[in-house]
């Protein structure tokens, strides 16, 4: 594996590191621990070109990575995330091109009520945990997904009885 989310999450300097990509993406949850995801389009040259991810893409020039994530997260699939809390931010690069990026990931929670589209690549649908195993992923899916599960679990972590 050539990445690490379990270092402390870092905001990108866009000044510091221009040579690489940045890439903002979301992880949506539902209260039952699925995760939006997106079937990329399989153009030769795309990098997870075919493959299943967390909505996302670039970010522009100055541009935060959390406002991308946000801005990406909507151009792609119509909703508009209430809150974006930092996940995780690490160097990856993609086996399939060669490129390397800075990903940086938020989570979000699903409201449960707004819809969400496909404005880009082949199909955006909530997939549950249980069929992960049932769909080609960047390797760093699983491990970010199970991050963002950790972090929804810590903030709806029921009272204990007195």
């Amino acid at each position: 594996m050539n990445w690490s989310p379990a270092k402390p999450f870092i905001m990108a300097n866009p000044v510091s590191a221009p040579e690489r990509p940045r890439i903002g993406g979301v992880v949506l949850l539902r209260a039952d621990g699925a995760a939006l995801l997106q079937h990329r389009d399989d153009k030769p040259g795309l990098s997870a070109a075919g493959l299943w991810v967390f909505p996302g893409g670039h970010c522009e020039p100055d541009e935060t990575c959390q406002a991308c994530a946000r801005r990406e997260f909507l151009e792609e699939t119509g909703y508009d995330c209430a809150t974006l809390e930092p996940l995780t931010e690490f160097d990856y690069l993609s086996p399939d091109t060669g490129r390397e990026f800075r990903l940086s990931f938020w989570r979000a929670d699903y409201d449960g009520v707004s819809p969400v589209f496909c404005y880009e690549g082949q199909e955006v649908r909530f997939v549950p945990r249980a069929e992960i195993g049932q769909h080609p992923m960047p390797d760093y899916l699983t491990e970010v997904w199970d991050l963002a599960l950790a972090a929804q679990k810590k903030l709806y972590r029921p009272a204990k009885p007195r």
